[in-house]
């Protein structure tokens, strides 16, 4: 694998030397470009990774243009599920981001939205990705099978039952009944685009996922194991999302990981 996996004892050290990361990338891409174009993961795997991402200081935030990875259809900005509630709570209002293309679920026409949202997204290339790993495996709303050849930045997804059920679960729903049936998501040939990749998954919920991901082929029903492709993708677990990886995989990990990892 091109890609570094870095294993951490706790979920807080990991959001903390994941964020560093992070806000070294965005910082460069100011200094060498004048501006950072970042895409932004939600979900309750992310909480502890952006409260320290925003407290990171030295980061114009003026200065960064931000995408999400998805969105419902359907569901206001107001609902507590929605994403782009999500983000103005835990990113933008501790920033003073200003320059956040929203992706609105809810519009009359969501074709027009993917449209809109797409051409700007596919202006100029993503200086750093934030992203996540379903518990199903998948990246963003791409549940399996995951389209692994469209070239369209977003398009429209129909979500499957156990990311409906995580989706339930992490507590944004009542009930899987409230949690919409599609989405508008990015595609992961766009998230491939991004010149580096943040992947965050913390959680004993994830440990599956991670191992399919990490270990099985690269292919359509584990999405999310289209990251190996990307010669800049660095993966960040605990103990616990990491605690069924192989022995094997394990003995090629740096020290720093495997002593995390008690081994």
């Amino acid at each position: 694998m091109s890609m570094l996996l870095r294993i951490f004892s706790d979920k807080v050290s990991l959001a903390r030397t994941a964020a560093e990361q992070a806000a070294t990338a965005i910082r460069r891409a100011i200094a060498e470009r004048g501006r950072a174009r970042i895409l932004v993961a939600t979900g309750a795997s992310q909480f502890e990774f952006l409260d320290v991402l925003t407290k990171c200081s030295g980061i114009d935030w003026a200065k960064v243009e931000a995408f999400h990875l998805d969105e419902y259809i359907g569901l206001p900005a107001t609902h507590p599920g929605s994403f782009r509630n999500y983000l103005q709570e835990r990113l933008i209002r501790k920033t003073g981001i200003t320059r956040f293309h929203f992706i609105a679920g809810d519009a009359a026409d969501p074709s027009a939205v993917i449209r809109d949202v797409g051409t700007q997204l596919a202006s100029a290339p993503i200086d750093v990705a934030f992203v996540g790993i379903g518990e199903n495996g998948h990246i963003a709303f791409n549940d399996p099978p995951a389209d692994f050849t469209t070239e369209d930045p977003y398009i429209i997804v129909n979500l499957d039952e156990p990311c409906r059920r995580q989706q339930a679960g992490e507590g944004w729903f009542a009930d899987i009944s409230q949690v919409p049936k599609q989405a508008i998501s990015i595609t992961p040939l766009q998230i491939l685009k991004a010149r580096e990749i943040v992947a965050v998954v913390p959680d004993q919920r994830k440990a599956q996922a991670v191992k399919a991901c990490l270990e099985g082929e690269i292919s359509p029903m584990v999405p999310a194991s289209i990251l190996r492709r990307h010669p800049n993708t660095t993966i960040y677990l605990d103990r616990d999302s990491a605690s069924l990886l192989s022995p094997a995989l394990k003995s090629t990990l740096t020290e720093e990981s495997q002593a995390a990892l008690g081994s």
